[in-house]
This record gives C-alpha cells, sequence and structure tokens, in this order.
C-alpha cells in the first residue's frame, strides 16, 4: 500500500508542473512552439531538442515502414560516436574522417566477442555487410545494424562517416509508428531550430510510404529533454 508523504516535491517536479500549466491544449505553428519551449522553466544543462512525429502507419507491413537519415542545416549541437567496417586499407582514412573505430573482420569479430554496442552509429561498405551480417542480432535490436535506406551502407564510407560524425542521424519507425528525432539543443537561437525543424519536417513527409492510406502526420510535437511537449500544426 503507498504511504502518504510530506515531502515536498522536488525542483525537477515544480519546474515541469510550471511549464506544463503553460502548455498549450491545441496545436500551435512551428514558430509558436519554438518559442513555448525555449521559453519553459529551464535546468542547469543545455537540453536536447527533439521532434516527434506520430505517423498514420502500419508498421506491421515493411511496405508501411520508414527509415531514412538527414542532415540539419545547423547540425544537433554535439558530435556522434561512429564505428566503420571496412576494409583495412581504407580503416585510417574513416579515422581521419572522425570515427572511432575502424576496421574488418578482426574488427567484427572484437565487437562481437566483447559485445560491444556503445556507439551512435555503423557505417559499412557493401563488400563488408556479408561479414557484418553475424552481428544482427546484436546490433539490429539496437537499431545500429547499418542498412542502405539509412544511408550507413555505402562504398563512400568516409564522407558518410564525415557527415555522421558531424550529426548526420538516422531515423526509423518504432513498434507504434512514431518516429523520435534530435532538431538541436534548447541554446539554439529560434531561428536555428525552426530551420532544423522544418528540414526534419520535409524529409519525414519526402519519405512516405506510397502504401500509406490514411492521414500520415497525424500528431507532431516538440520539446525538450526537461519540458512537456507541444504540439505543432503542420498539413499532411
Amino acid at each position: 500500500m503507498a504511504k502518504n508523504s510530506s515531502k515536498k516535491a522536488p525542483k525537477e517536479g515544480k519546474r515541469f508542473e510550471a511549464a506544463r500549466s503553460k502548455a498549450p491544449d491545441k496545436p500551435v505553428p512551428l514558430d509558436a512552439a519554438i518559442a513555448l519551449v525555449k521559453g519553459f522553466p529551464a535546468p542547469k544543462f543545455d537540453q536536447t531538442v527533439e521532434m516527434i512525429f506520430w505517423l498514420g502507419l502500419d508498421t506491421t507491413h515493411a511496405d508501411q515502414q520508414v527509415r531514412s537519415s538527414v542532415s540539419l542545416p545547423h547540425g544537433i549541437g554535439k558530435s556522434k560516436r561512429v564505428v566503420a567496417f571496412v576494409d583495412p586499407t581504407r580503416a585510417q582514412a574513416c579515422l581521419e574522417a572522425g570515427a572511432m573505430m575502424a576496421g574488418g573482420e578482426e574488427m567484427i569479430k572484437e565487437i562481437e566477442n566483447a559485445n560491444f554496442t556503445d556507439f551512435d552509429t555503423a557505417i559499412a561498405t557493401p563488400d563488408m555487410m556479408r561479414f557484418v551480417g553475424k552481428l544482427g542480432k546484436m546490433l539490429g535490436p539496437k537499431g545500429l545494424m547499418p542498412a542502405p535506406k539509412a544511408g550507413t551502407v555505402t562504398p563512400n564510407i568516409e564522407d558518410a562517416v564525415k557527415e555522421y560524425a558531424a550529426g548526420k542521424q538516422e531515423f526509423r519507425t518504432d513498434k507504434g509508428a512514431n518516429v523520435h528525432t534530435v532538431i538541436g539543443k534548447a541554446s539554439f537561437d529560434s531561428e536555428q531550430l525552426k530551420e532544423n525543424a522544418q528540414a526534419m519536417l520535409d524529409k519525414i513527409k519526402s519519405v512516405k510510404p506510397e502504401a500509406a492510406k490514411t492521414v500520415y502526420l497525424k500528431k507532431v510535437t516538440l520539446k525538450a529533454t526537461m519540458t512537456p511537449g507541444v504540439e505543432v500544426a503542420v498539413s499532411d
């Protein structure tokens, strides 16, 4: 049985409640959503700003799943940890492009033996995928398996490493047909966040599956790490 407590709510709770009281109960234009999120009471750290899409898709069907990648105009405010699966003769070039690790079959064995998944993105050349495949059960559930649709299986791996290390991000639908994306930091100015958000919105629209039969953009929400979400008014 739960016990009553006379302890005061933590400051984070009070902050969130104060922000939620200011959140609108209906969709607002993108500019207004950004202003609200930036104006909510903030913690002492630089929050990540997210854009969450609820899509009208049935992800039990392969032709209604979304997976792609995007480079935003102003980046996302941090670099990414990238692993490159590539012929050892090109490994040094990938390291110089920003990869934290780069190599071929030997590195794959090391990753498998250590069950190592402490990175953000894995990129591979097409010829390496027959070796990377053995990591499928380990990388797949974490969304780390390289895929052509996401641009993470490519012969131009040095360029891809550079883009992803600089903040290019991959996104995909989850089982509930939601797509969670990052569009920057709360310290970005409003125009930077707006341009990043619009670029993300345009990208999501551009990858709409032909098999989608209902309203595609059912709901779009903007939020920061410790703020409530603000629904954005968008057209499908």
